[in-house]
């Protein structure tokens, strides 16, 4: 029994798992093999037979050098995209994958953007905005811990990503971080889920359909990662089943917690000093990773919200919806939907500013402090740079959404 398990699990561990998933949706590694004439470089797949070869003729476009040049191509005749890298042989670049189904392509792409820094900035936000508040507490809470605590198993359990070859890599940032577990697998089904769970008892919509919607963005998100190369179907799984036996765990106690963070008077102060030290506790590599810096920026995120969402409370504007609950929901009218649309771009607008200005002077700071360059990458990675620099970025961000921005709608009469 137990030797069936740990083949099952070697099974889901395996890159060629992953690979196979890719082929199966249109994802291709691809070489070029370099021949004597420059009018002649054929393309094949890594997994396709000799005869599947190609030369610039039969593609109808001329000379393929010249196609494969620059960072993506597109076949005229078969609508293939091919993506190079930047490795020159005599002339000849190497591609490192075909793409034959665009639909897949640009879903799993997008999909994964839903784990992404642009996804946290503009959706999280805009439920505060123009859905309620109460849901955004409720998410960035959960989704602050959830990822902490992925981030965290990552560098101790220390399990590589899948290799490439025989996978294609679609993303390169997180390349050097540890795979187990899937984050984006996890934030997914913790925003997904909680979403759902915590909005049934604010408004009245049609649950199965809500549990329908959470269950297939979170299948995307997690299908994702297999799409883009950066995670094997045991780190998603687990992803999947650690963010819920958190939510299990958590979830009878989600009201009590609401209560302290908002009415404790020693709930602002928890609010900078545990997120603080978790950001420097965080666990040491013996290389550079951007798991620290990126787990810096949701303690960041988290702390700044919930010193807004304390002082909101004490000021007596928490600009949640009134009447009795569940409320129906906000009907979808034509002025509705510009005011919505209008908050979003002054909310992104306000947010992306503030992280500029406050990257940019909390840098500054540092780097005057500790003599050296602000235009050095290297240094912003040391550790008395990175943490207190995207710390107060990010904690300013989320002082800015709970607090501020709904003012400003206010005074714009956006309200």
């Amino acid at each position: 029994m137990k030797a069936t398990m740990l083949k099952f699990i070697m099974y889901l561990q395996d890159s060629e798992l992953v690979a196979s998933f890719q082929r199966k949706c249109g994802l291709f590694a691809i070489e070029i093999e370099h021949q004597c004439s420059d009018e002649t470089k054929l393309v094949r797949d890594i997994k396709n037979p000799p005869d599947d070869r190609l030369t610039a003729k039969q593609r109808g476009n001329g000379n393929l050098k010249e196609q494969l040049i620059g960072s993506e191509t597109h076949d005229s005749n078969s609508n293939y995209k091919y993506e190079t890298t930047g490795h020159n042989v005599d002339g000849a670049y190497w591609p490192r994958y075909q793409v034959r189904n665009m639909l897949f392509y640009y879903l799993f792409l997008l999909s994964a953007g839903l784990g992404q820094e642009v996804f946290y900035i503009t959706f999280l936000p805009c439920i505060h905005w123009n859905l309620d508040p109460f849901l955004c507490r409720r998410l960035v809470n959960m989704w602050t811990v959830v990822m902490y605590i992925g981030q965290v198993m990552k560098d101790m359990l220390k399990m590589s990503r899948p290799l490439a070859p025989p996978v294609v890599k679609l993303e390169t940032r997180v390349d050097a971080e540890y795979g187990m577990p899937s984050t984006h697998a996890m934030a997914a089904t913790a925003i997904s889920f909680t979403l759902l769970l915590s909005a049934a008892h604010r408004f009245q919509f049609w649950f199965e359909a809500g549990l329908l919607v959470a269950i297939v963005l979170s299948a995307l998100v997690c299908l994702s990662r297999l799409y883009t190369g950066m995670h094997s179907a045991l780190d998603v799984i687990c992803g999947v089943l650690i963010s819920g036996m958190l939510m299990l765990v958590t979830y009878p106690s989600w009201e009590t917690f609401d209560q302290l963070q908002l009415t404790s008077p020693l709930s602002p102060i928890v609010a900078v000093v545990l997120p603080l030290f978790l950001s420097y506790s965080y666990p040491e590599l013996d290389h550079y990773s951007t798991t620290r810096g990126d787990t810096t920026i949701i303690l960041g995120v988290g702390s700044g919200c919930w010193v807004g969402y304390w002082v909101n409370q004490q000021l007596g504007e928490t600009f949640e919806p009134q009447g009795e609950f569940p409320l129906p929901l906000p009907a979808l009218t034509a002025p509705a939907l510009a005011r919505g649309s209008a908050r979003f771009l002054v909310g992104v607008a306000l947010l992306l500013s503030t992280r500029q200005v406050v990257r940019t002077l909390s840098l500054w700071m540092l780097c005057t402090w500790h003599q050296v360059s602000a235009d050095d990458t290297q240094a912003h990675r040391r550790k008395e740079i990175e943490v207190p620099y995207k710390f107060a970025t990010y904690a300013a961000v989320g002082l800015v959404n709970t607090t501020l921005l709904n003012k400003v709608f206010v005074l714009l009469g956006l309200s």
